[in-house]
């Protein structure tokens, strides 16, 4: 398996001016212009991927297309990230597309809990998320939560010594499928939680985790 780099050792790397790391993972912006530049643009990164057999996640947008660079198997980022990056760099550089390291950004949801273990279980149903224990840490001494298809932000637990006084600690609306909500809200009850209330259903249900952290899965339905 790879050797984890740490982020100081990947963001000092000569050639990565293109890339920033964010949240342990390596992103590059790319300014196509035109939906059919960034259309050839992950095209040929694609290529690049296969050749290296080493996958990055890529988001296309009308103007852009956003990359991100982990090794999974390893939890962290690796010199396959740091030399497909350049690659990358190399390729955009080559079609006269610029890069907007910047813009890079990714968004974490922290819960509070006490019991870690207890609250863990519920939020992981109610996503639909995935178990991810990042590099350096063991099962006992950090789990996050992450979308399997990396488009939602990751959840991730702080532990506390004492409950706080408010009411709340945390709130989250997840929109799902309207076919999906009820067995999504049944997964969320039989992981630990319970219903604070329906009476919004079929708009949105308002959950709880065991320690009243809320969230509320919404759907489109009897909204007008």
């Amino acid at each position: 398996m790879p050797k984890v780099l740490s982020e100081k050792d990947v963001q000092s790397r000569p050639g990565l001016q293109d890339w920033r790391v964010v949240a342990r993972r390596l992103h590059g912006t790319f300014r196509t212009g035109s939906m059919v530049a960034g259309i050839d643009l992950v095209r040929r990164i694609g290529d690049l991927a296969e050749q290296m057999n080493h996958h990055p996640d890529i988001d296309l947008r009308y103007y852009r297309v956003h990359v991100v660079l982990t090794t999974h198997d390893a939890g962290g980022l690796t010199e396959n990230d740091v030399t497909l990056a350049n690659r990358i760099s190399a390729l955009a550089a080559e079609l006269g597309i610029d890069a907007e390291p910047a813009r890079a950004s990714r968004v974490e949801i922290a819960v509070d809990a006490i019991d870690i273990a207890a609250v863990l279980p519920f939020w992981q149903a109610v996503l639909g998320y995935k178990k991810e224990v990042p590099a350096g840490e063991t099962q006992e001494s950090s789990v996050d939560l992450t979308d399997p298809d990396g488009r939602r932000p990751n959840v991730w637990f702080q532990q506390m010594d004492v409950r706080r006084p408010q009411r709340n600690r945390i709130h989250v609306d997840v929109h799902v499928p309207h076919d999906v909500a009820e067995a999504r809200v049944a997964a969320a009850v039989e992981a630990g939680g319970h219903v604070v209330t329906a009476g919004y259903a079929p708009s949105w249900w308002v959950l709880a985790d065991p320690e009243e952290n809320e969230v509320c899965v919404c759907t489109w339905q009897a909204r007008d």
